[in-house]
């Protein structure tokens, strides 16, 4: 099933408004394959998990996290080799999905929390796919926001134009973090992902995020290739998924999410307005109203 979320969505929207700091220092960490994972939780209920993604971590949640624990038990929690866990340049690269998505996994078992709602952004969803695929008997929903599995596109009609494009488009910043030039990559892979001006119009908080986040991509820009994730590896996600795009996202997002559709066997996809790739800090409301009346009707 296809939705196009518009306008009305926003009126409904700003009914879920808060104005608050959602972690404040209230922080705490849990053992994962021998390192530490930060993470903060709020709400009771059923449990949401929300998965960061590149050049972030935690924080990226912090106005969802209000509004999400109204009804739930929300847990945010900074991935592998990201902020404010140990992080190093030669560390677990961002784009390591298989393995992020295997954290997860222990990171719930340590939790004891034995199935839940997965909300996950980018790189994280790509994470979260892995971990569905491999460990389906503990979604009980699945809401990805365009995870790069770029292997998905790889057999399609036009899918080597589109990842040549892509990859043509990262290049410069993959450039700059194997040389060190954190700065300069910074910016570059903003703008390749948002659009020319994305990283001048993110926040003083945001462009510190990216930085604190760098060195996973530095491990990326100087790593080798990762397991693919496939088609056939989506069918084997039972549970009700649903995808976001933004409607202004680049064209590589949306021939993934394409092939997504057709190879998840229970999924719903929806276009948020007025977002590019960043879909939940750049039309928040839409998205927050998006996943909450997903994860209800499931």
């Amino acid at each position: 099933m296809r939705l196009r979320i518009y306008a009305f969505i926003n009126c409904f929207a700003l009914l879920l408004l808060v104005s608050s700091s959602a972690f404040g220092d209230d922080m705490k960490q849990a053992s994962v394959g021998g390192d530490k994972l930060a993470y903060a939780e709020a709400g009771q209920g059923d449990v949401i998990v929300v998965v960061h993604g590149g050049f972030q971590d935690y924080r990226l949640w912090e106005q969802h996290l209000p509004i999400f624990s109204k009804e739930y038990h929300v847990i945010a929690y900074s991935r592998r080799n990201h902020f404010p866990n140990s992080t190093s340049n030669d560390g677990l690269p961002d784009g390591a999905a298989d393995a992020h998505g295997e954290d997860l996994a222990a990171f719930l078992t340590a939790l004891g929390v034995k199935q839940v709602h997965i909300v996950a952004h980018s790189s994280g969803a790509h994470a979260a796919l892995f971990f569905a695929s491999n460990h389906p008997e503990m979604v009980r929903t699945l809401v990805i926001n365009e995870p790069p599995a770029s292997a998905l596109i790889a057999g399609t009609p036009a899918g080597a134009d589109t990842l040549k494009a892509w990859g043509a488009r990262f290049a410069p910043s993959q450039e700059a973090l194997r040389k060190d030039d954190i700065d300069a990559g910074l910016r570059l892979f903003a703008d390749a992902v948002g659009g020319p001006g994305t990283y001048d119009r993110r926040s003083d908080d945001e462009r510190k995020m990216m930085r604190d986040n760098a060195p996973p991509h530095v491990a990326d820009a100087k790593s080798t290739r990762r397991p693919a994730f496939t088609c056939d590896m989506a069918r084997r996600i039972a549970a009700p998924t649903l995808v976001t795009n933004g409607e202004r996202s680049p064209e590589f997002f949306h021939r993934i999410v394409d092939e997504l559709e057709r190879c998840l066997p229970n999924r719903t996809r929806v276009f948020i307005p007025g977002a590019s790739h960043t879909v939940p800090s750049e039309n928040p409301q839409a998205y927050d109203a998006a996943v909450l009346a997903f994860i209800a009707n499931h």
